[in-house]
């Protein structure tokens, strides 16, 4: 069960030699880190600085208002960036490349019209739930989107429903995917900040994605298309050459594929608990195709079979595929890795120690206390990113001697915080509300209101979880 925190800080407490002792006074530190969050907020949000430079400029607003050695805050910097850069980095290019075979080959456009194609009526709902939540696994957030739409127009058009009916099901099932399950860039960078499991958490994160998933897409998704009828736009997207069906991959090859990374990490945490004996080759052997980097690299070149080869592709194309995958995650990389930064600068000043006691005093959960930390950032920045790297990095100490399964629903909770109601600042907001079609207000009553379902009831279900685990 998943414990308070004054249930879990004096073990912490009493190791304090092991945590970095405040460099400043308390009010000091604190002002300093909220100095540093407002000026990121107002430098993503009003002066639209990226956030990678915006988050280097939080960092030395930190180190700058506690008095600290600005060269000493600079090496925090540097530590935390390659650190998280040597430790995410490489999943989210892997995950990349894994997303860009998938999409290249008509692999995603088999999935879609396998499942689809057998729903009718009151399926479709369900139906594109499902398929946004498999096509979520490997996939970036927005770069589902595009795949999906012009398959989200075509359904409604063929079902004569509303867009808001079979669309929002499916942005449920990738947005959930983006923000509980590795390997997308939150939770990756939320379990490298704290330290968690990554196949525990892949597999808690799946017994929370299902039923969220359930609840914000097509239970929500049927009331939001009462309120809200808009149909199908003519227009598809123009930029997405689709795949004869005799040149793509099979049904059954896609999905192995693409559950083949989660497999072989579970298969990891299975074998650790189940397997006594940590010097067996079996155990060594689940260990090292259970790592994640071996995992998704092993995903990469089956795929390079199953989405390249097995489709067609010469040498040549398939190497143009996998190069052409990495540009556009330049920019998360970068973001990502200075998110790290931020964390080990607040992380070195003490900060943690100091919430940690304060968080000791007022006994609240620690899964409450992420989600809501996740939730503040989340809508003054509009980034899950951020807000994921920023309540990661303010909960660190407390999660210190939590056990396995507890750290990962602490990085599940700030998971389901950092999608909570998307609104203007967000660049998803403006992704729905172009393909939709939708005024403003009813990207609100959508789109907005069904991420703050899915964000609500992603912690209904963490703090349930907490209750077996």
């Amino acid at each position: 069960m998943a414990q308070s925190v004054s249930a879990v800080l004096p073990a912490v407490v009493t190791a304090a030699e092991e945590l970095p002792e405040p460099v400043a006074p308390g009010w000091q530190l604190l002002t300093g880190t909220l100095v540093a969050i407002a000026l990121l907020v107002l430098l993503i949000t009003v002066l639209k600085l990226n956030p990678f430079l915006a988050l280097i400029l939080g960092a030395l607003t930190v180190g700058i208002i506690a008095g600290e050695n600005l060269l000493t805050v600079l090496d925090s910097f540097s530590a935390g960036f390659g650190d998280t850069a040597a430790g995410v980095g490489v999943l989210i290019a892997l995950g990349a490349m894994f997303a860009k075979l998938l999409a290249d080959s008509g692999g995603a456009d088999q999935v879609v019209d396998t499942i689809v194609g057998r729903a009718s009526g009151r399926g479709l709902p369900w139906a594109m739930a499902a398929v946004g939540a498999i096509i979520g696994l490997p996939m970036f957030f927005e770069i589902g989107v595009v795949l999906l739409m012009p398959v989200i127009y075509l359904v409604a058009r063929r079902a004569q429903v509303s867009l808001i009916t079979v669309g929002l099901p499916a942005l449920a099932g990738l947005s959930a995917m983006h923000g509980f399950v590795p390997p997308h860039p939150g939770p990756v960078t939320a379990i490298d900040l704290v330290g968690a499991d990554l196949g525990v958490t892949l597999g808690l994160g799946l017994l929370v994605a299902v039923p969220t998933v359930v609840v914000a897409g097509p239970l929500y998704g049927a009331i939001a298309g009462r309120w809200v009828h808009v149909p199908a736009p003519d227009t598809f997207d123009e930029g997405r050459e689709e795949r004869p069906v005799d040149q793509r991959p099979s049904f059954g090859a896609t999905i192995g594929t693409i559950l083949l990374p989660v497999v072989l990490m579970l298969a990891k945490s299975v074998a650790d608990i189940v397997i006594d004996d940590d010097g067996s080759v079996v155990q060594q052997t689940f260990d090292v195709v259970g790592e994640p980097f071996v995992a998704l690299l092993i995903g990469v070149l089956v795929a390079m079979w199953t989405f390249g080869i097995g489709v067609g592709m010469d040498r040549s194309k398939l190497s143009d595929t996998i190069t052409s995958s990495l540009p556009p995650i330049a920019g998360i990389l970068l973001i990502v890795s200075a998110g790290g930064g931020f964390k080990q600068v607040l992380v070195d000043s003490g900060v943690g120690t100091l919430l940690a006691d304060w968080a000791r005093e007022a006994d609240i959960s620690v899964l409450l206390l992420s989600w809501s930390l996740a939730v503040l950032i989340r809508l003054a920045t509009g980034s899950a990113t951020i807000a994921t790297i920023t309540a990661s990095s303010l909960v660190l100490d407390l999660v210190a001697d939590l056990p396995t399964a507890e750290v990962s629903l602490v990085v599940l909770a700030v998971g389901a915080g950092s999608v909570f109601f998307s609104h203007v600042n967000d660049a998803g907001f403006w992704l729905v509300n172009q393909y939709f079609r939708l005024t403003v207000g009813q990207t609100i009553k959508t789109w907005s209101l069904m991420e703050t379902v899915l964000s609500v009831s992603g912690l209904v279900f963490v703090l349930l979880l907490s209750l077996v685990v």
